[in-house]
């Protein structure tokens, strides 16, 4: 803008110098346009130099609607795990069943896994899931009374007393090298269930004795984003909406981009039951999902 400008008044100086030549018989017309032209290269030659600002980078294409929790210690946990005595998670702080409505152990060995899913069964609920610590249902099934509070889309999630609202949101998780994976919240923890400073705050994990963690992650997000057992991520409340396609989207009665009654099984594999309707195996009722936009459609 500064360039052109000067340009443009020192274009006038030299029109309005012919123009006054052209009247003046007496003025030397050489000497004024030398003078002028060196005008006009000192001016171009003071010009600052012209740099593009660049755009603040683009959030990895994740929604912005939540903020990101930065250098949280994650661990990897899975349905059936049992280790140092533990709860073995055949159940979850939201289903009894757990491990019988997935359609197995979700072992985290390589060797027997194949797609981010289980290598000899497909699983019947969404393989992508992790776990908070906190839980907005008491364990006498009501309705934490800070949950209308505290959580953002409460209103508009809210069905009846000691229902969650948390269970099965979309979370997005962000590795050391900005690729991001998608996942539902399917479990509380690790250590604790009350921690919504942190949850739905600007807390850090509580201290614990595994090293700080503050989010539990299935085999399947290991995979995606090639964690270790315990690793640092980042990670955020997403909506359905902003979910983007990718292996999270292909798997589970719980999941809303999958069709109605049915899971997508890769070639050759069929699910855990061999049933046509896992969901009916697994004995939950299928809501409709939400209306998908056109790039949502697989």
């Amino acid at each position: 803008m500064r360039a052109t400008f000067l340009l443009t008044t020192v274009g006038a100086f030299l029109f309005l110098a012919v123009c006054l030549c052209a009247q003046d018989p007496a003025h030397n017309p050489a000497e004024f346009e030398k003078k002028a032209r060196q005008l006009r290269e000192t001016a171009i030659h003071n010009l600052e130099p012209q740099a593009a600002v660049p755009r603040a980078p683009r959030d990895g294409g994740v929604s912005e609607k939540y903020p990101w929790k930065h250098g949280i210690v994650s661990t990897l946990f899975w349905i059936g795990s049992a280790e140092k005595g533990e709860d073995d998670h055949q159940t979850s702080a939201w289903d009894p069943q757990w491990q019988v409505h997935y359609g197995g152990i979700d072992d985290p060995n390589p060797e027997k896994r194949h797609e981010y899913i289980p290598a000899d069964f497909t699983p019947r609920q969404n393989p992508f899931y992790i776990a908070l610590p906190y839980n907005d249902v008491t364990n006498d099934g009501v309705t934490k009374p800070e949950a209308k509070v505290i959580i953002p889309w409460f209103k508009e999630a809210f069905v009846q007393e000691g229902q969650s609202v948390c269970r099965d949101r979309w979370v997005a998780i962000r590795n050391s090298a900005d690729k991001v994976c998608y996942a539902q919240w399917s479990d509380c923890g690790p250590f604790q269930t009350d921690h919504w400073q942190y949850v739905f705050g600007n807390e850090k994990p509580r201290p614990n004795t595994n090293d700080g963690t503050g989010l539990n992650v299935s085999p399947a997000v290991r995979e995606y984003l090639q964690l270790g057992g315990t690793d640092v991520v980042d990670w955020k409340f997403v909506e359905m909406k902003d979910v983007p396609r990718g292996p999270w989207r292909l798997y589970g009665a719980n999941n809303p981009f999958t069709r109605r009654g049915t899971v997508h099984p890769a070639p050759g594999r069929t699910p855990a039951d061999g049933s046509s309707n896992p969901n009916a195996a697994a004995g939950e009722a299928v809501k409709d999902p939400e209306p998908k936009s056109p790039e949502a459609k697989q």
